[in-house]
């Protein structure tokens, strides 16, 4: 599962980014800042006319349905220890402190610490401070257990629930899940709270919806937009409703809720060059969600399927390199040591068709029907090996917490350089004898206007095996190549290694001719 951006400096750069609340103390200095950009705002604001679609069509109104979901709409302030270094500037230097307002990784903060006089040009040990940060959540049953973002409780000491009527409590975090981004929270409240429900039937593309949250740590803000599209890719095995409700940072958590006052998604992140809204929002849809708590409430923690391979696409090279006739499915690249599929025989450039029967459309949908699948539970995969399919019972693990959980392979003996290189023209590839642990083949030039060079494949990468064989020298490549055209595939499958121990699999077309 990919990673996600976690500040606004991240955004511009990165595009899907956590709407992770800012520092309160940038709160206080905002809103000395935004009292003045608010008058200045209105003297130069204009209301547009408004476009009246039927004169006597009625504008929709989010009141009724505001009023009764507010109040199970919370607040939430997390304390977290933070390593900062010490600024007092070593013997005779002058204790830098700070801008009051502005939080300790401001660049003005930077910038005078570093005068003479400030930090004095040596940094001191680093010291554990603690520091505030705000995000949302919502209640979902009338005893006190809250939904929010994982990354808004992630590392944090001390976490306090605030409703819109000011009153705040301590909360307890039950669980988390950094999948998908869910926690799950608990608090000891006075008297039953209000809770809010969670949609069993995702909303259609231009359904309304009501974002209610803490952007800026400006508790009980409502905002409303569309549904703007579904089954959003922003990393990992599953999917995102978009919204444009405005969500800024401190939205993280808050609750998406459809006409019917039903919660249909929680808002995770924004993409946005600049940091704030553009009308771009992702929500972890509410049947995830669901799922989700459902297990947290129960141990703490979610339990998966794990498979132990990685895997991707197959395109349409990849297709026809193996014979296969459509390009669905997902074809392994690489099998984990001691895992379920190993221990179940599943090799690398097996193509993953179907998991107990329904059809795998590519890698993504792999990923999620595994993970949906408990652990421990054996199932049926069909692959595609050898021009032929092959049923494999593969009993599941449980997906680990850190995906480094495989040992070093034992490093193989030098291969010694049998020959020199070898011109593979029609696939602008040279390659040469590997000199590598893993031995193998490696290429020593690219056409850069070749098939090659646009797959991804570069100078210096190995090839470990070439149209399903393995190869130790670029004889056995060539060998492997002329093979394939006998067969009169239309693209050769070559088993790279990367930089970085990455290995993928990559369809080069063959020229016909």
């Amino acid at each position: 599962m990919p990673t996600h951006p976690s500040s606004p400096e991240a955004v511009a750069k990165s595009g899907p980014t956590k709407t992770f609340a800012r520092d309160l103390r940038r709160t206080a200095a905002a809103a000395v800042l935004g009292a003045g950009l608010v008058g200045f705002g209105l003297a130069q604001y204009a209301p547009p006319a408004v476009a009246q679609f039927n004169s006597g069509a009625q504008q929709p109104s989010f009141a009724d349905i505001v009023e009764r979901v507010k109040p199970a709409v919370v607040s939430i302030s997390t304390t977290n220890e933070v390593k900062v270094a010490d600024r007092s500037g070593g013997p005779g230097g002058n204790k830098f402190e700070g801008i009051p307002g502005l939080p300790d990784d401001h660049p003005l903060n930077e910038f005078f610490k570093n005068m003479p006089g400030g930090q004095g040009g040596q940094g001191g040990p680093m010291q554990q401070r603690p520091r505030q940060a705000a995000g949302s959540g919502f209640v979902v049953s009338p005893d006190g257990y809250i939904v929010t973002n994982n990354h808004v409780v992630d590392g944090a000491t001390k976490v306090k629930v605030s409703f819109d009527d000011q009153e705040e409590l301590d909360a307890k975090i039950v669980g988390t899940d950094p999948r998908t981004d869910i926690a799950l929270l608990k608090i000891e409240p006075t008297k039953p709270l209000t809770a809010v429900k969670l949609a069993e039937k995702n909303p259609r593309v231009g359904e309304w919806v009501v974002a209610v949250g803490n952007p800026f740590g400006l508790g009980g803000t409502v905002t409303a937009g569309i549904v703007s599209a579904q089954a959003r890719n922003i990393g990992g095995p599953y999917d995102y409703m978009q919204i444009d409700a405005a969500v800024n940072h401190g939205n993280s958590g808050g609750p998406t809720f459809n006409m019917e006052g039903e919660v249909v998604g929680v808002n995770t992140a924004i993409y946005s060059p600049t940091g704030g809204n553009v009308g771009i929002a992702f929500a972890v849809p509410s049947d995830t969600v669901s799922r989700v708590i459902g297990q947290l409430q129960k141990g703490g923690k979610v339990s998966r399927g794990w498979l132990g391979v990685k895997i991707q696409n197959i395109d349409k090279d990849l297709a026809g390199s193996l014979g296969l006739k459509d390009a669905k499915g997902a074809i392994i690249s690489e099998v984990m040591k001691d895992g379920p599929a190993a221990d179940a025989g599943l090799k690398v450039e097996d193509a993953i068709l179907s998991v107990n029967n329904e059809e795998i459309d590519d890698s993504r949908d792999l990923a999620r029907t595994i993970a949906d699948l408990p652990a421990k539970e054996t199932v049926d995969i069909k692959v595609w090996r050898d021009k032929g399919e092959k049923v494999l019972k593969v009993k599941l693990g449980t997906y680990p917490n850190s995906a480094a959980d495989t040992e070093d392979e034992p490093e193989a003996p030098k291969q010694e350089d049998l020959s020199g290189n070898i011109d593979l023209k029609q696939l602008g590839l040279s390659i040469k004898a590997g000199q590598g642990k893993d031995g193998g083949v490696v290429i020593s030039e690219v056409d850069p206007n070749s098939d090659a060079a646009l797959k991804g494949i570069k100078e210096g990468d190995i090839v470990l095996r070439a149209a399903n064989e393995s190869v130790k020298t670029p004889e056995d490549v060539a060998k492997a190549v002329k093979k394939a055209q006998d067969d009169g595939l239309p693209a050769v499958m070559f088993h790279i290694k990367k930089g970085g121990d990455q290995t993928i699999l990559v369809a080069v077309p063959l020229k016909k001719g």
